[in-house]
Order: structure tokens, then sequence, then C-alpha cells
């Protein structure tokens, strides 16, 4: 995914004070500021392509981290962990986590669910929700009553299925009558940008949003995901027996100190626009102006209290959560409904706030193990 190398070294100096300058790498074993003197232990993180995800693969380039292993940045020597990056697909993120590959793995809210029966996980970070990024796109319907009986394709059994299922919920329609057929997402997008004379209707997300609408002049979207806000969240999960083991609460520190550093890079009108267009290469290959309306449709949850505030919230604890689980079920995507909760240690899925909470505070790193 590249459009053009972009060098953003010189940028992290904008960031807190605490990241330092520094781009330097050190073996796993230098000396480190975090938790232990001795060898960093090691953990994986595997992310794919999205916007909030591919913050990683920028933070990367910054010097920050060093994804490869047996080498660090300069938040790794801070915490005194080497974090291996893996980009992957999203499938193979999710097998690599489900497996025990991946010590953590980027993924949505709804797909942790089935993993965490059989490993069970840690919520840390929500790092972005879908605000029109997904969206039904139609050619030749003019309103959701035109839509009954027409196919819509998409992903089954995904984000896309549920999106287009609860906006339909929301306007009073049995989602029965609007049958919906499997489709990879960039080939329903192809399909209609081709022209093809029995497609009318596609339930996909950016970038396939973003290219259909420019390629397709006569389309348009029909409904998106402005209408289900904090629904869809993506996130950084770590399975539990991981961050159980040594250097595992430092490897959460840091990985969210990334993320925040690189979105204070977003955030300053210094160094906005350069971290777009780096942070589009890491993103299907787009440039600045499709990104600056790609992170207006994917909202990021740029500062610990913006995470904190989600965790926190009453609606997704009690509603959009037991809504996605009860979706899980109801169309075989797992058997039972795993247990979930918010800073509950014995869930299967643990929307844990406390690494959160110390990012905001300033958790000295010599204070954790």
């Amino acid at each position: 995914m590249k459009i053009q190398h972009v060098t953003v070294l010189g940028l992290t100096c904008l960031v807190a004070l605490s990241l330092g300058c520094s781009s330097s790498k050190s073996g796993s074993g230098g000396a480190a500021s975090g938790g232990s003197d001795g060898p960093a232990p090691v953990f994986s993180l595997a992310w794919s392509e999205y916007p909030s995800w591919s913050v990683f693969g920028v933070a990367e380039e910054q010097g920050l981290i060093d994804g490869a292993e047996g080498a660090m940045g300069s938040i790794e020597e801070k915490w005194n962990v080497d974090i291996v990056l893996h980009l992957r697909d999203y499938d193979t993120c999710i097998t690599e986590y489900g497996s025990s590959v991946a010590d953590a793995v980027c993924i949505t809210n709804m797909d942790i669910m089935s993993p965490s029966i059989s490993r069970p996980a840690v919520a840390v970070l929500p790092t972005s929700t879908s605000d029109g990024a997904d969206a039904c796109i139609v050619v030749g319907i003019d309103n959701i009553d035109g839509l009954a009986g027409k196919e819509t394709l998409g992903l089954e059994k995904s984000v896309s299925q549920y999106c287009f299922e609860r906006v339909l919920e929301q306007q009073g329609k049995d989602p029965s009558n609007f049958p919906f057929r499997n489709l990879d997402p960039g080939e329903a997008a192809r399909a209609m940008q081709l022209g093809q004379a029995d497609i009318q209707s596609i339930m996909v997300w950016n970038p396939f949003v973003l290219d259909t609408l420019r390629k397709r002049t006569d389309s348009k979207v029909l409904f998106d995901s402005t209408s289900i806000p904090e629904e869809i969240i993506d996130m950084l999960v770590i399975g539990k027996d991981s961050l159980g083991k040594p250097g595992g609460k430092r490897f959460a520190y840091a990985a969210l100190e990334a993320f925040y550093a690189v979105n204070e890079l977003i955030n300053s009108s210094e160094t906005r626009d350069e971290t777009l267009v780096a942070l589009g290469a890491k993103f299907s290959q787009l440039g600045l102006e499709d990104m600056k309306t790609v992170v207006t449709q994917t909202k990021f949850y740029d500062s610990p209290e913006k995470g904190l505030g989600l965790m926190e919230d009453q609606k997704f604890q009690q509603e959009t959560m037991p809504a996605v689980a009860e979706f899980l079920v109801s169309h075989e995507m797992a058997e039972t409904k795993p247990t979930f909760g918010f800073n509950s240690a014995d869930s299967q899925l643990n929307f844990d706030s406390q690494f959160l909470i110390g990012i905001r505070d300033g958790v000295d790193p010599a204070s954790v193990e």
C-alpha cells in the first residue's frame, strides 16, 4: 500500500516531550526506562489496512515502534518491550489471534466476540468508530421502500450486514424483506462500478464507498453508519493470556502511547497533511483529499478521554454490546454468546479501562511490571 514514501521522523518532535525525538534502534537487551532492567519481552500485534489501524504502520515509520523483532523504537525503549508488527489481511489477523500466533489484534467489537469464547480477550483501546464509512450504495433506487425485494451485495456475517439490518430495523422495516447476498466487498464494488445491470445495491466500507461514488456517477448513498453512532467500533485487543505475561501491561501501554502519538500529529495543523499522506500510503493508497474525507467518516478516538467516554457510556454497555452479541448468535457466527463486561476480569471479552486511565494520568513506566 504505497503512494509515496513520506519521512515523518522529524514530526515526532511535535509529540509530547516524553516521547523524545530519537529514532534510534537498539537490541532488545538495551537499556530501558520501563519496568525491568532485563531483556525486553517480545509481543506481536497483528494489524490490517484500516484508517485507525494503519496508525501503527505510521508509528513504525516515525521510529516510535520498530516492527521487527530484536530492534526497538523510542516508545518500545521507554516501556522496555519489543513489539513485532504483523501486517496481514483482516481474516488472517483474526486467525492469528484465535490461534495465539499474535498477542494482540486490531479488530472490531463484533468480530472479536467469537474468538474470545476460546481465547479470552481484553479490549484496551477503541481506535475509531464508523460514522459514514459503511454505506449502502444504490443505483436507480430512490428510497428504502424501493430497496425491498432487491438483492444487496456485501460481506455476510460482518459489520456490513450488521449495519444494513440495524438501519432497516431503525426505519421500522423487516430485514427479511431485504435480501442480502454474500459477496466480497471489493467484488461487489467493482460489479457496480462496471455497470452490471443486475447490481442495484451494495453494502460496503471505505475505500470501496469513495471509489464507487467516484466511478459510478449515478450511484448514491441510500443510508450509512451515521444512523447507528458508536455501534461499529474498531479496537485494539490483547489476549488475556498475553496481557498476563511478564511485560504484558507495558506492551499495552506502549501500544496506546504510539497510537496517541500519531494522533497528535494528525491533529496538529503543522503536521496534519503530511501525516494523513503517510496514513493514506498505508491505507489503500489513498491521497490527501480522500484521507481528509476518510477521517471524518471513520472518527478516531484520538485521546484517552474519548476512549474512556465510549467504555463508560451506558448505552454502549447496556444496549450496543448486547445487540452485537445477539446478532452474533442469530446469524450463526457463534453457538453461544460470549460473556462480556467492563472492567470485569472474569469475562471472556473484557473492556478494561485501566490502560486508558494510566496513559491519561501519565503512568510512570518504572512502576509497571
